[in-house]
């Protein structure tokens, strides 16, 4: 199964925005459900996309099982996303000025594209995620963060995400250059809670 290019966007029109943010939404989400949380960010005058998975699902199992078992969705999930960053630079945004959201599996997702296409970039933040795979193939990621800053916040334990995994790509990412900060939060569950919106804000989406 692929994904088919569906994007939903707000904020500013992408032609007349100097900054763009790329928001992945989780499993059983949508592109319009994490765009909504696009108001608690300091984006105002970003322009806004969020590609659509078909059916609301990335990849069918758990992103730490063995890759095989989720392609072919997850290569063309990383297709998608490329295509909606290639989007974002067609419009003439460079991609020092392109962020990134994601949340759960789309936090997954996002970390995954971004550690297979080390630059600098604007930022990202992401709740809840972790390199794919029931192993960290190394091999797959390549490139310079050139200091790019990444929020990764979790919870302790968490039902999807081990926090071992969040650990390891937290390290994998200050490898390739990222500034990275990580913030773990004893037994909060699955969900975003303020204070790290508040820190995305302070460390991601600094106008």
């Amino acid at each position: 199964m692929n994904h088919i290019l569906d994007i939903k966007t707000s904020g500013k029109p992408l032609d007349q925005a100097q900054k763009a943010l790329i928001m992945i939404h989780g499993r059983g989400g949508s592109a319009q459900d994490i765009l909504s949380l696009s108001q608690h960010l300091n984006v105002e005058d970003y322009a806004l996309l969020a590609p659509q998975a078909a059916n609301g699902t990335w990849y069918p199992y758990s992103f730490i099982a063995p890759t095989e078992q989720n392609e072919p969705w997850l290569s063309s999930a990383i297709e998608n996303i490329q295509e909606t960053v290639q989007t974002v630079l067609d419009a003439g945004i460079k991609a020092e000025n392109i962020y990134f959201f994601g949340f759960s599996q789309g936090a997954c997702l996002t970390l995954e594209f971004l550690a297979r296409n080390a630059q600098r970039y604007g930022g990202a933040a992401v709740i809840i995620g972790g390199l794919i795979g029931d192993k960290i193939n190394r091999g797959n990621y390549k490139g310079d963060f050139a200091q790019t800053p990444i929020f990764i916040g979790t919870s302790d334990p968490d039902f999807h995400v081990p926090v071992e995994r969040v650990y390891a790509t937290a390290n994998i990412l200050r490898e390739m250059n990222a500034e990275v900060t990580e913030k773990v939060y004893a037994n909060f569950g699955h969900s975003i809670n303020q204070e790290e919106i508040e820190l995305a804000n302070s460390i991601v989406f600094v106008n």
